[in-house]
Order: structure tokens, then C-alpha cells, then sequence
């Protein structure tokens, strides 16, 4: 299905990344949808004119905005579903849905893959829930909400194999503070999503343990060639991983100090346990759950990937980090 125009919008979630999202699309749409599964912080929303618990200063009209607990409300009312919630929560928050999404223009802006599908945001609405997969965009790039939210630039791709309706969606997207691209490479653009998180978290792990800025550099060069080694593995199309969409999210997730997975790493690097440094943040650092599920999608691949594995050890097998990242430094060159 070809989409000359977005309809209504909706954005499916209540976190940082789905309020900056909001913020976005506002610029050009009168009125958006809004799904947030807590009716209580939908209610302080209204009341303060802010999300009450993400972005707090970012203030909203909310006159222009229908806000519903109820997913079932916003899809049947809502043409394009721009989906922003945390990868291992996607499925929970599926589970109420018995509206058809088949017509739908979905888009997801989740950096993570689907726990126990073991499979990417998109083939999972296309799989489970049917949406043809030209009906499927995918959002990447360096994109941190808190930079968002103070107008700084942004450079968005978005990715579909269908370029018409990556358009489309880039078109909504576009303003004077978010540049945006289109791409066909949806399946690389999401799986370098999830692994720029787990680089991101070695990044940090180094820079608790205080490795120095040589190493960090070594660091990305390596990071940089595992992630082509594997794109090129799981989706063998022409792409050029040194583009914004891959080495741009790459850099700004292992370097930002607003990179929630670089400080969960950093964390760790310093002698936290990984209970202790969740607990700590009261945030969720996707590459946590992206480190499990990308150990488990490459043993069908075979690709050699030592620093997916070395946080792996970490995180899972509870391998002291000193430890690993001397082994992971001694492979590098």
C-alpha cells in the first residue's frame, strides 16, 4: 500500500525518546494521538502540561493531543503508529491489542530487538502481526531525546522497502532542528541500533575502569568493523557503515554523556553489580537485553564479534570486568 499522506498520527509510548518524538511530529501535525499505558500519569500529563516523569521541561499544548491508556483506541483512530517503547516491553504492551495494524502505516523507533522472537522490531510486526513489510519504517541515527527536546540538530534516517512511504514518514519528521534521509536498509539500520547500545556499554565499562581515550579510540575502530562484519552477515545489501545511521548513532551513543548505556557501562566499570547500577539509574539501558539477544542471533551466523562477547561475559556470566577487557585489548590491533 502507497501512502501519499499520514493521517492521524499516534505515538505508541510514554518514555523520553516517545516524548521527544511527540515534540517532532507536532511541528507539523495539528493534533496527534497519544498511548501511554499508565491512565494515572496521563492525567498529571493534562494537568502540568508536561510529561510528569520524562523531560519535564519540554511543555506541550495538550489541547492538541488525545491521549488513551486504551492501545486498542489509538490504533483503530490513528493512520500512522509511531512506536517508542522500551524493546523488552513491546510485547506486554501488544498483548491487550485485537485492532488490525494490516492497514497501518507502523513505524518503530525502538533501538532493541524482541526478547524470545529473537528477531528485529519490523520482522516482528510483520510476522506476529502481519503488516506487510512495505507498510514497516524503521527510525535511526544519533538521536538523543534530551537534545531534541532543546531544538539541537538531528539527523534521522528513516528506513523502509518501500522509499515512497520512507518519505512519507521523513517528510512528518523534517523541521528546522531534524534533518532526515530514507533508506531501504531497515534490517541493517535497526541491528546497528541494538549494537551501537552494547558498544556503548563497553565504552562506558572502559571508561569506568579508566582505559584512557587511546584505548576508547581503538575501541570505536573496532566496534565500527564488528558492526560491518556482522550487517554484512545477517543483510549483504549496499550500504556504507561509515553514514550517519550506523557510525553517526555509533559515536554519539559510545561518547554522550546523555547515553544511558555508556553510563550503565561506566557503572559497571566501576565495581556495580548489574541490579545495583539498574537501580541506580531508573532508566533502562536497552543494551542490557540487546547483548543477550544479539549473543543468541549470532550463533546462527557464526560472525566474529569479541566485544559483543566480552560484555556478554560480563553482564551474564559475571566475568570480573578487568579481566575481560585485558582479553578484549589483547585482540585488538
Amino acid at each position: 500500500m502507497k501512502f501519499t499522506n499520514t493521517g492521524r498520527v499516534a505515538v505508541i509510548g510514554g518514555g523520553s525518546w516517545a516524548t521527544a518524538i511527540a515534540k517532532i511530529l507536532l511541528h507539523h501535525e495539528e493534533k496527534i494521538n497519544w498511548y501511554m499505558r499508565r491512565a494515572d500519569r496521563i492525567e498529571d500529563f493534562k494537568k502540568l502540561g508536561h510529561n510528569p516523569a520524562y523531560l519535564t521541561g519540554l511543555h506541550f499544548d495538550v489541547n492538541r493531543i488525545d491521549f488513551s491508556s486504551d492501545i486498542n483506541e489509538v490504533v483503530k483512530n490513528s493512520d500512522t503508529l509511531v512506536f517508542v517503547t522500551p524493546s523488552p516491553y513491546i510485547k506486554s504492551h501488544l498483548k491487550k491489542l485485537k485492532t488490525s495494524m494490516r492497514e497501518k502505516l507502523v513505524v518503530t523507533a525502538i533501538k532493541g530487538i524482541v526478547a524470545e522472537e529473537e528477531c528485529t522490531v519490523s520482522r516482528f510486526f510483520e510476522k506476529i502481526y502481519g503488516v506487510p513489510e512495505e507498510q514497516i519504517c524503521t527510525i535511526g541515527g544519533p538521536s538523543h531525546a534530551e537534545e531534541v527536546a532543546l531544538d539541537r540538530l538531528c539527523y534521522l534516517t528513516i528506513g523502509c522497502r518501500d522509499l515512497d512511504n520512507a518519505q512519507v514518514v521523513a517528510d512528518l519528521m523534517t523541521n528546522k532542528f531534524v534533518k532526515t534521509s530514507v533508506s531501504t536498509d531497515i534490517e541493517g539500520i535497526e541491528y546497528s541500533s541494538v549494537l551501537k547500545n552494547v558498544y556503548a556499554i563497553c565504552a562506558g565499562i572502559c571508561h569506568g575502569l579508566k582505559c584512557g581515550d587511546n584505548f576508547q579510540s581503538v575501541l570505536v575502530s573496532n566496534a565500527v568493523q564488528e558492526m560491518d562484519r556482522f550487517l554484512k552477515a545477517v543483510q549483504p545489501e549496499e550500504r556504507s557503515v561509515i553514514s550517519t545511521a550506523y557510525l553517526g548513532d555509533l559515536l554519539v551513543t559510545m561518547y554522550s554523556n546523555f547515553s544511558r548505556n555508556r553510563v550503565f557501562g561506566t557503572m559497571i566499570g566501576q565495581g556495580y553489580s548489574v541490579k545495583t547500577a539498574q537501580l541506580e539509574m531508573e532508566m533502562i539501558a536497552e543494551g542490557y537485553y540487546g547483548t543477550e539477544c544479539m549473543k543468541k542471533i549470532n550463533k546462527r551466523y557464526h560472525v566474529n564479534m569479541p566485544i559483543l562477547d566480552a560484555v556478554y561475559n560480563i553482564l551474564y556470566e559475571k566475568i570480573s570486568p578487568q579481566v575481560e577487557i585485558k582479553i578484549l585489548s589483547d585482540s585488538f590491533r
